[in-house]
């Protein structure tokens, strides 16, 4: 629905929504930096959502990075809200749950679609593609996630997002042909700027 670079530059809001979350929530002050920073980022991710160079159906790219913006700032809450059970429990025990709950709400979701697939003409190629999604891009990412803000914190951990958009980027360029065209460097920039705002310990 929406182009790689779009999505790998859209979800570095997460780190911002993150703070925004937790100030929300009481857990973190929000000081005039921190506020600059949320300005900063979320007009970065308007400027890019509301980019009209998409390839295709520039309605349905929209849609595509709303849908991501959505994402970002759901799996904000996630980070904060996990943050007091890694104290208690260990990641492997907490992602468990995780999974075994939203199983519930993603079955009756996706069920149709899961029914209609025709597993007999799927290739060894397929397989592998949709094993890696959902053991490494997704259990794996999780685990990891956990075991981070159990060890560092849920903020430090929210900040390893950074890299994601540079290899993302990449291999958008290198794979599937996707340019960088000057709106969405500028749009890159707030992001980034305002992601580093947010994340700058004040002394």
């Amino acid at each position: 629905m929406t182009l790689s670079i779009h999505a790998s530059l859209l979800i570095l809001v997460t780190a911002i929504f993150i703070t925004g979350v937790a100030a929300w929530m009481g857990v973190e002050r929000l000081s005039f930096l921190k506020i600059a920073g949320l300005i900063t980022g979320i007009s970065g991710a308007v400027m890019l959502a509301l980019n009209k160079e998409h390839d295709g159906n520039s309605n349905t790219a929209l849609w595509g990075d709303i849908f991501i913006i959505i994402n970002a700032i759901s799996y904000a809450f996630y980070f904060v809200l996990v943050k007091p059970l890694m104290t208690q429990y260990n990641p492997v025990h907490v992602i468990r749950w995780v999974f075994t709950i939203a199983l519930v709400f993603v079955v009756p979701i996706g069920w149709n679609e899961l029914s209609a697939v025709q597993w007999e003409t799927l290739t060894v190629k397929d397989i592998s593609a949709v094993g890696f999604i959902v053991v490494g891009a997704t259990f794996f990412a999780y685990l990891f996630n956990l075991y981070g803000i159990h060890r560092l914190g849920a903020s430090i951990t929210g900040t390893y997002i950074y890299t994601q958009p540079i290899f993302a980027a990449l291999i958008a360029v290198l794979v599937l042909n996707e340019v960088f065209t000057l709106n969405k460097i500028i749009a890159a920039l707030l992001i980034v700027s305002g992601v580093y705002m947010v994340s700058r310990r004040e002394k």
